[in-house]
């Protein structure tokens, strides 16, 4: 049974990484924001299709992580490296053929989203630079699997520091055109996001060659395509990657549904989504820890800890949580003053930051539980659970959204709904299936 030290220590790290990296969403937004509306509400936009792209990879990684894990409690160790190389192999295909993908088709599925010519242009500007990061990004998380698999997470704490200070000083430098530099706008935050997620592969590169026992884990030769061992990795990510793409697909939608409201609903959205995404950082950071430890444990032969394990880190979550909503909640306008100086656009997305409070008490709990069904190398059911979830949450933006066209904070409290929908999923499926069965 992991005890709680082990526990925090093995999450710090990766709450830190998660605070770090996420500065690049902040600063993006908080730059934009002052650079102009048009210019908010497209890197909205274009960032989500980015992102709905890259959960492909993050799927993958993920699944990829359950099984280093596993292999890690099991002690194998020289069975880690060979899934770490065969997944950066099949990740660079796969952005080799999604940026491919992308530029044949993303103006054409854009067009086809977004109402706006204004915003549409812009999202384009952002799109056309912003998916060279693929190569990459799809690297990026293999790395992150593999310390977060080994539970040797306090690199992510260094390597998220490098990626935001290098994309903060690029964005304000390309953004606006200081130190000599032209100014950029839009195109200036995507060549920023692009480099800092460049200077992220240089640093893993370089401190998994002088830190990490290559001849161990089995990463001390390189090796061509095993598709055996492809092919096990994938009968765990490829649910893991549909999973990510469609729940970033269905919020994808809501901003579709939003940027038909006016283009300062889609800058509210924007805002708001931004302080959504850092106070889910210490949920998702107790989530990934779930995620490896119980599948360190069931390596380990303590599936009957499982359970408890699950609770206490629950538990954790949810207190982080409380306080994070209290600040939010007193202090919303201080926390919105980040992104914008406009008066007018501060008091009109408090609303909307009172209804992610209340959202974000039930995913504190929701998030580390469902991410406990993942973890027992069960995919195929997380992958069911949500999209049960998602066909509600889908519903739901369609009628209030896009049908009643009703006001941003209403359409906020889709996240309640979806978060509760998830808790009681996941707690069913721990109650009612045999997990403990399920051999990776």
């Amino acid at each position: 049974m992991y005890t709680n030290k082990q526990i925090w220590s093995v999450s710090y790290p990766i709450l830190l990484s998660l605070l770090a990296q996420n500065v690049i969403n902040v600063t993006d937004t908080a730059f934009l924001g002052r650079y102009s509306e048009v210019a908010l509400g497209a890197s909205a936009m274009g960032g989500l299709f980015y992102i709905c792209i890259f959960t492909i990879a993050f799927g993958f990684s993920t699944g990829s992580q359950i099984v280093i894990a596993r292999r890690n409690g099991e002690g194998r160790y020289t069975n880690v490296g060979p899934v770490m190389i065969q997944g950066v192999l099949f990740l660079l295909v796969m952005a080799f053929l999604l940026f491919g993908f992308t530029r044949a088709f993303g103006g054409d599925m854009m067009r086809m989203l977004v109402s706006s010519p204004t915003i549409f242009d812009a999202t384009m500007e952002f799109l056309d630079w912003r998916i060279y990061g693929f190569f990459f990004s799809f690297v990026n998380v293999m790395f992150r699997a593999l310390y977060i698999g080994i539970t040797r997470t306090k690199v992510l704490t260094i390597n998220a520091i490098v990626m935001a200070l290098t994309n903060v000083v690029l964005d304000y430098a390309l953004i606006f055109g200081h130190f000599g530099l032209p100014e950029m706008g839009i195109k200036g935050a995507a060549i920023a996001s692009v480099i800092a997620e460049a200077s992220s592969i240089l640093f893993f590169l370089i401190y998994t060659y002088i830190t990490v026992d290559l001849k161990k884990y089995g990463m001390d030769r390189l090796r061509s395509f095993d598709f055996g061992l492809l092919k096990r990795i994938l009968s765990i990510s490829c649910f893991t990657m549909l999973q990510y793409f469609l729940a970033m697909a269905t919020w994808f939608i809501f901003f579709v549904a939003v940027e038909r409201l006016g283009q300062r609903e889609l800058a509210i959205a924007n805002i708001v989504r931004s302080i959504y995404i850092m106070m889910l950082i210490p949920v998702n950071a107790l989530s990934t820890t779930t995620n490896s430890l119980v599948s360190n444990a069931i390596g380990a032969g303590g599936i009957s800890h499982v359970m408890s394990l699950i609770r206490k880190i629950a538990s954790f979550s949810f207190v982080i949580m409380v306080i994070l909503v209290g600040i939010t909640v007193f202090f919303p306008q201080a926390i919105l003053s980040i992104y914008t100086n406009e008066a007018a656009l501060i008091a009109e997305s408090v609303p909307s930051v009172y209804v992610i409070s209340l959202a974000m008490l039930i995913a504190s709990v929701a998030n580390v539980v469902f991410n406990g069904v993942s973890g027992t190398g069960n995919t195929q059911a997380a992958l069911i659970l949500e999209m049960v979830t998602l066909a509600f949450y889908t519903a739901y933006i369609f009628f209030v959204g896009i049908w009643l066209q009703a006001s941003v904070e209403i359409c906020f409290t889709i996240e309640i709904l979806y978060y509760t929908l998830l808790l009681t999923t996941s707690y069913i499926y721990f109650k009612k299936a045999k997990w403990q069965n399920k051999k990776i």
